[in-house]
C-alpha cells in the first residue's frame, strides 16, 4: 500500500469518528434533514413557470407565461421565476442550476437513497429545457423575459399576468458574458449530472450548447446589464464578468476533460483575479470563491498536472481557503478579514436576503472539508501576507497561522444549516413547511393569493394588492421548501409579507441547501447505524 492510500485510509477512518462525534456535539437540537431534503426539492415546483407537468405536485399552481417569446419570435415558455415576482431572470435561474447540478454531482448517491433523485432531476432539467430554448444562435442568448419595474407594480398570480412580458437578449452587438458564461457553467454542469444518470443523448445536447455559449461569453466580452438595462436595478454585475468566466472554463474542464479550459483556467488565472481576489461571500454574482474550491479539488482529481499548472492550483487553494476561513472567523488579522456574524452565530453579510450568503457558505464548506478529508490535510488560516496589514489587533505583530480540523469546518457548515432550521434565539425555522415554526407571510405573489384553482376570476393588477398582499393573516398557501431571506442583524425576524428583505424567497437559496441536507441526512443514518 502506498504512502497516499495510507494517508487517505487513515483520514477517511479518523474522519468517520470525529463525524459521529460531531453530530453528537455541534448542536443540541437534532433536525431530520431527509425531510428538509424532500420540501427543499418540492420549492423548485411551486417556482415553475410554462405548463405545468401531469405529476406536478404543488396543486395550488397553474400554468403561467404561456406567451412568453411570442412577440420577440421565439419559444420562452418555461423555466423559473426567481423569487416572490413573476421575472424570469437569466443570471439568478442559470446559477440557481448550477447549484442544484453541483449538488447531485458531489452528493447524488445520498439524494437517490433517500428517494429524491427523480426531483432533483426533474427541478434540474426544468431549467435547462428552457435555456436550450433560449440559445437561439451560437451567439445569441435570450436572457430576461418581463421586466422588473412593471412587475412590481403589480400584485398578482402568475396566472392573471397583465404585466409587460418583453423578452430581451444577448448577442454578439449587445454581449453579455456573465448570464452567458453562467448558462454555460449550468448546463456543464448539468450535463454531469445527466450523463451519470444515464441519459447520454440529453448530456451531450447539453454540453453542446455550454461550449458555444462560453465561447460567445468569452469572444464578445461585456457586462450583460450594460446590454440589458431593466437588469440593472435587480440583477447588476457589480463582480464583472472575469469571474463566471473562470467559472464556466473550470465546469467545462469537469464535463469535458479538455486541457483546454484547463489551461484557460490557469492562464487566465492572475488577470482574471481568480488567485488574487480573496472575498468573504459566494453569491450569483460573485463567483470568485465557488471558482476557487472547484479549482482546488483538482488538485485531488487529476493527476497529470504540470508543475506550474499545480502551483496556480495552489494559488486559487489559498484563495477558496481565505473563503472558508474568514466564515469561520478564524483568519488572523481581525474583524476586517472574517465576516461578520450575528450574536446567534449566524454569518450575516448583507441585510437584504442575507440567507443566500449563508446557504452557500453551509454548501461550500461542507464541500471543502469533504476535499481536506480525502487529502488528509488540515484547514490552514494565514496572516496577511500584504505589508500593510492591519495588526492592531495583535499587538503591532502578524498573527500566527490557524489551523483548523476538517470536521470542524463541516460542524462550522452544519451549525449554520441547524439554524436555518430553527436552531436559533427565534426558534424560527427559515425553511417555509419544516418545523413547528416557520414563515407564513411569504413575500410571494402566488403563495399569498387564492389559488386559480379554488377562485378562478380575473385578479387584477392593484385588486391583489388590496385584496391579498395587505391582507392580515397568513398566507393561503404554504411555499413548502422555500429559505426566506432570514432575520436581521440581532437575530430578529418578522414575519410581514411587506417586510421583503426579510420574508422573500428566493431559488438561488434553497438550492444549495439541497446538497448540505444530503450530506448530512448521510451522516446522521451512519451515526443512527452505529448507535443501534
Amino acid at each position: 500500500m502506498s504512502d497516499v492510500t495510507v494517508r487517505f485510509a487513515l483520514a477517511a477512518a479518523m474522519a468517520a469518528a470525529s463525524l459521529v462525534t460531531m453530530m453528537a456535539s455541534s448542536s443540541t437540537a437534532s433536525h431530520d434533514y431527509g425531510d428538509a431534503l424532500q420540501k427543499s426539492l418540492l420549492y423548485f415546483e411551486a417556482q415553475r413557470s410554462g405548463r405545468l407537468p401531469y405529476n406536478q405536485r404543488v396543486r395550488w399552481r397553474g400554468h403561467s407565461g404561456l406567451t412568453d417569446g411570442l412577440e420577440q419570435g421565439v419559444d420562452l415558455v418555461g423555466g423559473y421565476y426567481d423569487a416572490g415576482d413573476h421575472v424570469k431572470f437569466g443570471l439568478p435561474m442559470a446559477f440557481t442550476v448550477t447549484m442544484l447540478s453541483w449538488s447531485i454531482l458531489e452528493y447524488g448517491d445520498q439524494v437517490a437513497a433517500a428517494g429524491e433523485l427523480p426531483h432533483a432531476l426533474q427541478s434540474i432539467k426544468w431549467g435547462t429545457d428552457y435555456f436550450v430554448k433560449a440559445h437561439t444562435a451560437p451567439y445569441e442568448l435570450w436572457t430576461q423575459v418581463g421586466d422588473g419595474d412593471s412587475d412590481h407594480y403589480c400584485w398578482q398570480r402568475p396566472e392573471d399576468m397583465t404585466t409587460s412580458r418583453r423578452a430581451y437578449k444577448v448577442d454578439a452587438d449587445h454581449p453579455g458574458s456573465e448570464v452567458a458564461a453562467e448558462t454555460a457553467a449550468a448546463m456543464a454542469a448539468a450535463s454531469l449530472v445527466f450523463r451519470r444518470a444515464g441519459d447520454a443523448h440529453y448530456a451531450h445536447i447539453l454540453l453542446h450548447h455550454a461550449q458555444q455559449l462560453f465561447e460567445f461569453a468569452d469572444k464578445y466580452r461585456g457586462r450583460y446589464h450594460e446590454s440589458v438595462r431593466v437588469a440593472k436595478r435587480f440583477y447588476p454585475s457589480g463582480s464583472g464578468y472575469e469571474d463566471e468566466l473562470l467559472w464556466a472554463a473550470l465546469w467545462l474542464h469537469r464535463a469535458t476533460g479538455s486541457r483546454e479550459y484547463l489551461d484557460y483556467a490557469v492562464d487566465n488565472a492572475a488577470d482574471f483575479r481568480g488567485t488574487r481576489w480573496a472575498v468573504s461571500e459566494f453569491s450569483w454574482d460573485i463567483k470568485y470563491p465557488g471558482l476557487q474550491i472547484l479549482a482546488s479539488k483538482l488538485l485531488l482529481e487529476e493527476k497529470d498536472l504540470s508543475s506550474e499548472q499545480r502551483l496556480v492550483l495552489e494559488k486559487y487553494r489559498s484563495k477558496a481557503e481565505f473563503y472558508v476561513c474568514s466564515n469561520m472567523n478564524k483568519n488572523p488579522g481581525g474583524a476586517a478579514r472574517n465576516a461578520p456574524r450575528t450574536p446567534g452565530g449566524l454569518l450575516f453579510i448583507r441585510p437584504w436576503n442575507n440567507l443566500q450568503y449563508v446557504t452557500n457558505a453551509a454548501f461550500l464548506l461542507t464541500v471543502h472539508s469533504d476535499l481536506l478529508t480525502s487529502l488528509g490535510e488540515p484547514l490552514r488560516c494565514l496572516p496577511d501576507d500584504d505589508d500593510d496589514a492591519d495588526t492592531s489587533d495583535t499587538g503591532g505583530e502578524l498573527a500566527a497561522e490557524v489551523v483548523v480540523p476538517a470536521t470542524e469546518v463541516l460542524a462550522f457548515a452544519k451549525f449554520q444549516a441547524d439554524y436555518i432550521l430553527g436552531t436559533n434565539p427565534a426558534s424560527t425555522s427559515y425553511l417555509v413547511g419544516y418545523g413547528e415554526r416557520f414563515p407564513r407571510q411569504v413575500h410571494h405573489r402566488a403563495a399569498s393569493t387564492a389559488s386559480v384553482k379554488q377562485q378562478k376570476g380575473f385578479i387584477g393588477c392593484a385588486q391583489g394588492f388590496d385584496d391579498w398582499y395587505s391582507a392580515g393573516g397568513d398566507n393561503p398557501h404554504d411555499l413548502v421548501g422555500a429559505v426566506v431571506g432570514g432575520p436581521d442583524g440581532e437575530d430578529r425576524f418578522k414575519d410581514r409579507r411587506g417586510a421583503y428583505m426579510h420574508t422573500e424567497a428566493c431559488t438561488y437559496n434553497t438550492a444549495p441547501m439541497v446538497g448540505v441536507f444530503s450530506k448530512f441526512l448521510e451522516i446522521q443514518r451512519q451515526q443512527e447505524q452505529r448507535d443501534l
